[in-house]
């Protein structure tokens, strides 16, 4: 199922892309309304998710990185062992395989990983993510709905 490992590839490259381009048009915390309770925003996370660890004193940078690239390492052997009728489980891995290496480039390359989509309700923000983020959720969902709902591989309930 190594097949799908262009869906990585094209996560990893929509994520970059507009890394760039907001890195290149805001200035950090710049917020530019896009519609309502969506803004573009700059910011960099030196954290993980919610901004976990952002203030730890730099080790998280390595921590983190090193975290992802063992994960892909996991997720790439686990793909390669997938049977051919696991095509929901492979896009979820590719969507999580690609999110995880955006984000660690962004931690290897600037030291903070490029945070720029801010969704908010009043007074409520939830934290800024990027495509990287949106395509490990994606793929998280994606493998809960596998473990839940694909009974293929499952042992059937005795009959009755």
């Amino acid at each position: 199922m190594l097949k799908w490992l262009w869906l990585s590839a094209v996560v990893i490259v929509l994520d970059q892309i507009t890394k760039y381009m907001v890195s290149d048009s805001l200035l950090l915390f710049q917020s530019v309304p896009i519609m309502p309770s969506l803004n573009m925003v700059l910011a960099h996370n030196t954290g993980a998710a919610f901004s976990f660890l952002s203030d730890a004193g730099g080790w998280q940078r390595w921590f983190f990185a090193v975290l992802a690239m063992v994960v892909s390492v996991v997720i790439v052997v686990w793909m390669k062992r997938l049977k051919q009728n696991e095509q929901r489980l492979a896009v979820a891995l590719s969507l999580v395989l690609g999110g995880a290496v955006g984000n660690a480039w962004d931690r290897l390359v600037h030291g903070y990983v490029v945070d720029f989509i801010d969704i908010y309700y009043g007074d409520w923000h939830w934290p800024a993510f990027n495509v990287a983020d949106s395509a490990i959720t994606v793929g998280a969902v994606l493998l809960i709905l596998d473990a839940l709902f694909n009974r293929e591989d499952q042992p059937q309930a005795e009959k009755k």
